[in-house]
């Protein structure tokens, strides 16, 4: 493994491997303390982001390396037209590792076809975002257990949700999992995720508009934010934006071993209220969102495991 570009390019063993070791570093980090020690990780995020961005950064600090990078394209050479293949090749004689978030598609897949050094995408458009899947997937089998026999919800923008798309050809490989996919009409998962994915696999899913009807027969319920940024125009954005909201009325419905996760950042589509209820663990996802991003960092390097 080179580069991680989508969660597709892990086996599910590489993915259960990954898992494993991020579970050893949340148990002891201070053994892993030093395995980076002379490494730097390079972030190129030409989109903004508050926990991703600083996820890598306190993994690599975490793991005794460093960090250089940029937060924001007005701040790199991309402002005077640089290509993303030029970058990489520069950014590649000073880093040792790169983690890449641009608002276009693709745009990873080509800085790793340029690269001397290994590229995470951290984030293509409304297409990829791996490292939240193995947060996610990190999450969920330490509260769950397992990653098979699991009904997985997920609400709200599943349309332009690059988090919802990964999570889903993540979940697909492992045994008995269902999807309930709540969503405004408008906002429906892709007919390729649909076609491609679900059918392709004979995934048992059913789309609905109604969250507290499915709500009992949930393991997982995973919301997300109506994005106005992946929006044409801001009428469709304010019309939708309010859809579905979760609060402690509508948590009444919901198992008391059924866990809500979001990837952040929430705006309005979980009251704060919901915030003390035991089964909302978003903040505890950020927490094992820096684990699993240490475990990629030590493999993409070949790092050895301290003894």
């Amino acid at each position: 493994m080179n580069h991680l570009i989508s969660p597709m390019d892990l086996s599910v063993t590489e993915t259960n491997e990954l898992l494993e070791l991020a579970q050893r570093i949340k148990d002891n980090p201070e053994k892993y303390a030093n395995v980076c020690k002379g490494k730097k990780i390079a972030t190129l995020f030409y989109e903004p982001s508050t926990r991703t961005r600083l996820s890598f950064e306190s993994a690599m600090i975490n793991l005794g390396g460093s960090v250089i990078g940029f937060s924001s394209a007005d701040s790199s050479s991309a402002a005077k037209g640089e290509s993303v293949a030029d970058t990489i090749r520069v950014i590649s004689c000073f880093a040792d590792i790169c983690a890449m978030r641009h608002p276009k598609e693709g745009a990873p897949t080509v800085a790793a076809a340029n690269s001397k050094i290994p590229v995470i995408n951290a984030g293509d458009g409304g297409h990829n975002h791996p490292t939240q899947t193995l947060t996610d997937l990190l999450t969920i089998k330490a509260l769950k257990g397992d990653l098979n026999n699991l009904t997985i919800g997920l609400c709200g923008d599943l349309k332009f949700g690059r988090t919802v798309h990964s999570l889903i050809n993540a979940m697909v490989r492992y045994e008995n999992t269902k999807f309930v996919l709540i969503s405004p009409n408008e906002l429906k998962i892709p007919d390729y995720l649909r076609r491609e994915v679900l059918e392709a696999n004979a995934i048992k899913y059913i789309e609905t508009d109604e969250l507290e009807r499915y709500m009992p027969n949930l393991d997982i319920l995973y919301m997300t934010r109506v994005q106005r940024e992946r929006f044409f125009n801001e009428e469709d954005y304010v019309r939708l934006k309010d859809s579905f909201i979760l609060d402690e009325k509508k948590m009444q419905y919901a198992p008391e071993n059924m866990y809500v996760l979001h990837p952040l950042p929430r705006v309005n589509e979980i009251s704060v209220g919901v915030d003390k209820d035991k089964r909302a663990v978003y903040f505890d996802q950020v927490q094992y969102g820096v684990y699993a991003r240490m475990a990629l960092i030590m493999k993409l390097l070949n790092i050895e495991e301290p003894k």
